[in-house]
């Protein structure tokens, strides 16, 4: 690799053998690296704590004690810390116990000294590398999550369209928004949608579930808290309404916060005015609320569970999101939507496609899980298909496959003539069930023949026998 294109990382040396030391930093730096020297465990984990070292050269037995154990214990520390830091371990003891106790431990590589300088390079250049790839990774996937969901809203049915239509009029405005509807049918996606299409797109967007915490853990995800007011408050903490200041909050399963803090949050809402946990100082902020919930609030308010003021505080616009079952004409193009996403679990990376009798069983099912469930079927039946490019009907789930009450034909049940059958579907099915019969006897049982003489793969095949009890 040229010096042009190698990857730039700032690197920690840690080598109390002044000679060894001055050789290794030596060569890093006339190879272009940033290299930071320390020849103690003490200065080394201040070094290490205070920068923001890509890759770490560890001599396994630093002063003052010069332990393997205590440099294996160091290793842990610093992979704790920082755990994309790539460490390569050196030390004179070539005991193969203490080099897998070290890669085991996350060690990114081991070598034995007298390092060969060349050896050196190499690991460290994978090391650099690593740590660039994972960075690009990391900004890609974020840059994706982030630009254009609003892109996942797929969907085609009157109902699903009416939803996306009122979130775009709504969007431009700083109105709050309430999303209804049961989980699983793309609340947050509706939410950063909205988010995107307003003024603050260049600003934070913060989700919070309120129903997976504590009261008292929520109070302080929300508001922040000041150094000292519980236990383990170490050091101020801002919260999310401050880091969504001149964005947007959104606040999943609304529904579930308890009354104590829907107190606080009417008030913040309504003087844009939060007091940390422990803090005597109010903090002002900008922030358009987003609220979600599959309960009903109405309901929950004659229970005296919900606050009236804060209900009409929150629901400026409310957005009802459909079920899946509801839209059930945009099962298959979700379905293929999903199916695309999973190609890279495919071992050719092309997404795999949905046979009329999965397309049936998709739209035969109930889908209490709504969109999410859906999402699962798809990944589930994309692994379970193995290499066969389609998707049959028994590479679902039982709840999708054959859903109780469901007129579905057990498996083998398409055994007569496709004069017999009634249905396009039953035609179908009852000539392939002969043709692969017909094949089976003319190559004497052998399946692979058998396989190829029809087009299919081996694993297609076989699971086609199993649909038409040819076994």
């Amino acid at each position: 690799m040229s010096e042009a294109s190698r990857p730039q990382a700032e690197l920690l040396l840690l080598e109390d053998d002044a000679a060894f030391r001055k050789l290794y930093g030596g060569l890093l730096r006339d190879a272009g690296y940033r290299v930071r020297e320390a020849d103690d465990r003490r200065t080394g984990k201040e070094a290490f704590l205070a920068g923001q070292f890509g890759v770490v050269i560890l001599d396994l037995m630093l002063p003052p004690d010069g332990s393997v154990e205590t440099g294996l214990k160091s290793l842990g520390e610093f992979l704790a810390a920082r755990p994309r830091t790539k460490v390569i371990v050196v030390s004179g003891a070539g005991d193969v116990h203490f080099m897998l106790r070290a890669v085991r431990a996350g060690a990114f590589d081991f070598l034995t000294k007298p390092v060969d300088p060349d050896a050196l390079l190499v690991v460290v250049e994978r090391a650099a590398a690593r740590v660039a790839l994972e960075a690009q990774v990391e900004t890609l996937q974020r840059s994706l999550s982030e630009a254009r969901p609003e892109g996942l809203l797929i969907g085609e049915s009157p109902t699903f369209l009416r939803a996306v239509e009122l979130a775009e009029r709504v969007a431009g405005s700083d109105l709050a928004v309430l999303l209804t509807g049961e989980n699983g049918t793309g609340k947050e996606l509706f939410a950063r949608s909205v988010h995107r299409r307003s003024r603050r797109a260049e600003r934070p967007f913060v989700a919070v579930n309120c129903g997976a915490l504590t009261e008292s853990l929520l109070e302080s995800t929300l508001f922040g808290h000041v150094r000292g007011a519980f236990t383990g408050a170490v050091r101020d903490h801002k919260g999310l309404f401050v880091e969504a200041d001149g964005g947007t909050l959104f606040l999943d399963e609304i529904g579930d916060m308890p009354l104590a803090l829907q107190v606080k949050l009417l008030r913040a809402l309504e003087s844009g005015e939060i007091l940390p946990v422990g803090g005597d100082r109010p903090v002002y902020v900008d922030v358009r609320l987003v609220s979600a919930t599959n309960r009903d609030l109405l309901a929950l308010q004659a229970e005296g569970r919900f606050r009236e003021d804060l209900y009409w505080r929150i629901n400026g616009a409310e957005i009802r999101l459909p079920a899946l079952r509801e839209r059930a004409e945009d099962i298959p193009l979700l379905a293929t939507h999903f199916l695309n996403q999973c190609a890279h679990l495919c071992v050719d990376g092309r997404a795999k496609r949905l046979s009329e009798g999965a397309l049936e069983a998709l739209l035969r099912a109930s889908w209490p899980g709504n969109l999410r469930q859906l999402r699962h079927e798809m990944q589930r039946a994309t692994v379970l298909a193995g290499d066969d490019p389609e998707i049959d009907a028994e590479d679902f789930s039982a709840a999708v496959a054959a859903p109780v009450g469901a007129a579905a034909r057990p498996r083998g049940a398409t055994s007569g003539s496709p004069e017999e059958a009634t249905t396009l579907q039953e035609k179908v099915e009852a000539l392939e069930r002969r043709e692969i019969a017909a094949a089976l006897t003319r190559h004497g049982g052998n399946r692979s023949r058998t396989a190829e003489a029809l087009g299919l793969s081996r694993q297609g095949l076989l699971k086609k026998m199993e649909r038409y009890g040819l076994s």
